[in-house]
């Protein structure tokens, strides 16, 4: 009797659990969605109908691989070709339309004011979780919030002071000679002068040799090791980002994911070995040089002895986290500014002529200084051109934390936004008619007069939230420039195929052969 009377109890139970796990299952595929389906549309926003879970996928990964294989001209209108989904929706329901990511609706932002006002708010307007993927490459800063973001920001932020990252020059000024001693070895025996050189591989390189030596110092060997690996996640993430909006996949044993799991763990291993030995270091009272690591980590000592609590610091983990950000942030989009500025400069010479006139004008062939940056204005103007043509980040995610207005618009929870910084750089309502054309003398007097002080560039972001290193990433695109101006020209070769595309950035797919003429 007993026996059948507990029996009975746990088949209620499992009853009563498969229960609320189905209805748990079917409010996430189909009444959540088609609730949030019906407020939007209540606010006048335009969209499909919802599908059953995958919503847009099946036809966002349609139209997006369609567009990526292809090449297109300079002149071509570059908004369609890397967010090809969203302009295509944009286009038949109007700027703030939306689209289904799996059960969650994507409203597209273009408008520079609604975004002005999401990126002033972070309070409000979160990044979007889950977000594994983007936490397995990057971590950090990016992903916290609240008071965490604020205490990692307010630690982190010495490593970036514009005193700090003076004693970087060196540094990075050494990567770029390595650089180019490299391109003068590729160069034909029986043309020591002239070659042609995919320079797209080498600017990676450089990038990851750059923040290697920066953020470890004397370890930065294990440092390549950790870029390397991180450079192979990137590629892994194209083959799981059409299922990220499905709960667990990440844990499903896939190869892909096998792989990730592999390299996030060896990555893990490599940092905290480094910053265990970096600890003990510390401790011994030797000396060690000022690395970003260094100084991250004498800023966190300071912060908890101020406190003196060991929770007002980070943890190793935390630390962890900001070092795979360091990696991903920095090396992604000084690779990408470097290689379409180059680019550019191949396609048009007579930039490329004033870049190295300045450039000789300002150094002749002494050694660039942190000083002399800050006089390259002609190369200033140029890399702003660069970065509003070819954005490394082309859109920013965000989600309201609760019902909040925008605009004219009430926004529910769990409604993602889309901020579209490809079409802002592009709209020629805000740019003008010649926006798809290189001129970098629309920043002669400044970004806010390029803008005509609207609120439509940004390449870093904006707002407390504004990228903590884009002071770093110009720094180093400037030395790479100034080094390699004085060694080359360059132009485009004729097996070069203009197709810039969102990976994690905007790479171009198909690399970038250029001619290169030693001077």
């Amino acid at each position: 009797m007993e026996v059948r009377l507990i029996s009975s109890i746990l088949t209620s139970i499992l009853l009563v659990g498969l229960i609320a796990l189905t209805v748990k299952l079917l409010n996430w595929i189909w009444f959540r969605p088609k609730k949030l389906e019906k407020l939007l549309r209540k606010e006048g926003l335009k969209g499909n109908s919802y599908r059953l879970l995958l919503g847009d996928i099946k036809d966002l990964i349609r139209v997006t691989k369609a567009e990526q294989s292809r090449s297109i001209q300079f002149s071509d209108d570059l908004a369609p070709h890397i967010l090809p989904y969203y302009h295509q929706t944009c286009s038949k329901y109007g700027e703030n339309s939306f689209i289904w990511f799996g059960p969650s609706p994507r409203l597209m932002i273009a408008d520079p004011q609604l975004m002005k006002e999401i990126l002033s708010k972070p309070d409000i307007f979160h990044k979007p979780r889950p977000d594994p993927i983007g936490e397995t490459l990057g971590g950090g800063l990016a992903f916290l919030e609240d008071e965490k973001w604020a205490k990692h920001r307010k630690i982190v932020n010495p490593a970036f002071h514009v005193e700090k990252l003076k004693k970087m020059v060196s540094t990075i000024r050494l990567s770029c000679s390595n650089m180019i001693e490299k391109w003068e070895s590729l160069l034909s025996s029986s043309d020591p002068r002239s070659g042609e050189i995919d320079v797209w591989p080498y600017l990676q390189n450089l990038s990851g040799d750059v923040i290697s030596r920066m953020a470890f110092g004397s370890s930065h060997e294990e440092g390549r090791r950790i870029f390397e690996l991180q450079n192979e996640q990137v590629k892994l993430v194209l083959e799981i980002m059409q299922f990220i909006f499905i709960p667990g996949w990440r844990y499903v044993p896939t190869k892909a994911n096998k792989r990730m799991k592999a390299n996030s763990k060896e990555i893990q291993s490599l940092l905290r070995g480094i910053i265990n030995q970096r600890e003990k270091a510390m401790d011994r009272g030797e000396t060690i040089r000022d690395d970003l690591l260094n100084m991250l980590m004498e800023s966190n000592l300071k912060e908890i002895e101020e406190h003196g609590n060991k929770n007002a610091g980070m943890s190793i983990e935390d630390v962890i986290e900001e070092c795979k950000l360091f990696y991903i942030a920095g090396s992604q989009t000084t690779s990408n500014l470097l290689v379409w500025t180059m680019v550019m400069l191949s396609k048009h010479q007579e930039w490329q002529a004033r870049a190295r006139d300045e450039v000789l004008q300002v150094f002749g062939m002494k050694e660039p200084t942190f000083d002399g940056l800050s006089r390259l204005k002609i190369v200033m103007m140029i890399l702003h051109e660069v970065l509003r043509l070819y954005p490394s980040v082309t859109m920013i995610a965000r989600a309201p934390t609760k019902t909040v207005k925008l605009g004219n618009i009430t926004l529910p929870v769990g409604v993602n936004l889309m901020l579209l910084i490809g079409l802002l750089h592009h709209d020629p309502e805000i740019w003008g008619e010649d926006v798809n054309e290189f001129k970098p003398e629309r920043f002669s007097e400044g970004i806010s007069s390029a803008t005509k002080n609207q609120f439509s560039y940004i390449p870093f972001s904006t707002g407390p939230r504004v990228c903590i290193g884009q002071q770093l990433v110009m720094i180093e695109a400037k030395l790479a420039l100034v080094t390699m101006l004085r060694r080359f020209s360059f132009e485009l070769s004729s097996s070069y195929l203009h197709a810039p595309f969102p990976i994690i950035s905007l790479d171009p797919q198909y690399g970038a052969p250029l001619l290169l003429h030693k001077l």
